[in-house]
């Protein structure tokens, strides 16, 4: 059978839409064509299009569900160094918990202090307690020292300091020459004591 279509076989004038079945065999292809064409488009649309949207969406999921599983992965083949760690970090915290001083050592970190200070040749001119400094998880105990000796006495000094069994920080010092050849030091020492976090 010849699909051979000459549209100029066509007389427009002749065509009745009312009797489809008499028209000539071309104007009957050009039409199924344009039906064919018109559904295939409203298929697309209505049909494929959104499926294909939902196809690179599950892809997009797909890929992201991947990664994510790549990374829980990683993490549960890692556990049991995880929780060695972790283990290692919880020993580590309570050491350094054991070194700030307790409310009831508070005290007994200036009497620490001032012996490290007496013990190299410094004479204090002045050591106090400032008011305490409340941080999320630890309160600052400020302590105001000035003492005067010379630079050897003073490096000594803080040299001392470091050795005490609890964590004292020294902060914003100044040295300033005196008349008689020595040095007057000025510094903030701050030691720490942590707060129990309340249940």
């Amino acid at each position: 059978m010849s699909l051979n279509i000459n549209l100029s076989d066509i007389d427009l004038s002749e065509i009745d839409f009312n009797d489809m079945g008499a028209w000539p065999k071309a104007g009957k292809i050009a039409l199924a064509s344009v039906v064919a064409f018109s559904v295939m488009l409203l298929s697309y649309f209505f049909l494929i299009e959104t499926q294909v949207t939902n196809l690179e969406a599950a892809q997009q999921k797909e890929l992201e569900l991947r990664l994510d599983y790549q990374s829980k992965y990683g993490k549960a083949i890692n556990l049991e160094l995880y929780q060695e760690q972790m283990l290692e970090m919880e020993k580590t915290f309570s050491t350094l918990l054991k070194q700030l001083p307790a409310t009831h050592e508070t005290p007994g970190m200036l009497d620490d202090i001032t012996f490290a200070g007496t013990s190299v040749g410094l004479t204090f001119v002045r050591i106090n307690w400032m008011p305490e400094i409340e941080k999320e998880f630890y309160t600052e105990l400020p302590i105001q020292i000035e003492v005067i000796g010379d630079y050897h006495q003073i490096g000594n000094f803080v040299s001392e300091i470091a050795k005490l069994p609890r964590i004292v920080s020294l902060h914003d010092f100044v040295i300033q020459s005196r008349e008689d050849g020595k040095q007057s030091f000025s510094v903030i020492a701050k030691t720490y004591r942590y707060k129990e976090l309340k249940k």
